[in-house]
């Protein structure tokens, strides 16, 4: 699939592609010889990360392509779809990375909440609602990379609002790969990439976490596999580890243990001898 999607040639759309893993995408998507658009709000980083890109293009500026996209806005996602195809003509990869950590206590500032769902779940729902049906209209192979989190999965105390967004962000997105596997002729994919703890945005890096680059390594080797969940360790967290969290989480509910039972009194001790 990699091979054919992440062609020389072919076209992809990263929101969020200001920094992070974002930036990344781009510029290994750029390296490659794709034509690239990247999507993030206006301002001096969208513009630096345009700048950084083309350096990589082998097109140059010609085959890059800066929008300042608010996703939280289907508008504005129409308004780029638009955009990406007048100049470019298709779209290979979509990928839906954009995303905010606004919010955390469960009891905290509904705006907050609102905020995070709009952009972390209905910025990913406004993405494929504007490309996907152009992307299956193609006829050829495509991808798209919606950005998730393990957070949504095994949902740690501590940020309610980011857990709940990327919880639906996961549902949402398996509901969307067996529409389009089911839809005759379809020759769109749909994949959750689900990275460990990465150094994002302008935080300082720790030991502990990985680099963009690495996320997009393993994402670039999931694509090539055909997987659907492509998941991601760190430098603190083995994939081997990440197995039993989430397979402990499920098991919540088939054991009947209290929610979120890891950090419970009575059974952390079970889960660290488990």
């Amino acid at each position: 699939m990699s091979d054919r999607v992440l062609a020389q040639g072919r076209v992809a759309v990263i929101t969020g592609a200001a920094m992070g893993i974002g930036l990344a995408a781009a510029k290994r998507c750029a390296a490659r010889g794709m034509k690239v658009c990247l999507a993030d709000l206006a301002g001096e980083d969208l513009d630096a990360a345009r700048d950084a890109v083309a350096e990589i293009a082998p097109g140059g500026d010609a085959s890059v392509l800066a929008v300042a996209t608010d996703v939280s806005r289907s508008a504005d996602l129409e308004a780029l779809k638009n955009e990406v195809y007048a100049r470019f003509g298709e779209t290979a990869l979509l990928m839906n990375n954009a995303a905010t950590r606004t919010g955390g206590k469960v009891m905290g500032p509904r705006e907050d909440w609102r905020h995070c769902m709009n952009v972390n779940f209905w910025g990913v729902v406004n993405g494929v609602d504007a490309f996907v049906p152009a992307m299956m209209a193609q006829g050829t192979p495509a991808v798209v990379v919606n950005t998730g989190s393990k957070q949504g999965i095994t949902n740690p105390p501590g940020n309610a609002a980011y857990n709940v967004t990327k919880a639906a962000l996961k549902s949402y997105t398996e509901s969307l790969q067996h529409d389009l596997r089911n839809t005759p002729g379809c020759q769109v994919s749909a994949h959750l990439l689900i990275p460990g703890w990465t150094t994002t945005g302008k935080r300082e890096h720790k030991p502990g976490a990985w680099l963009p680059d690495q996320v997009i390594d393993v994402l670039v080797e999931g694509l090539g596999r055909g997987d659907f969940y492509i998941l991601c360790a760190d430098n603190e967290v083995t994939l081997e580890m990440d197995a039993k969290r989430i397979a402990w989480a499920a098991g919540d509910i088939t054991e009947n243990r209290p929610p979120l039972s890891r950090w419970h009194a009575d059974h952390a001790g079970e889960f660290d001898r488990a």
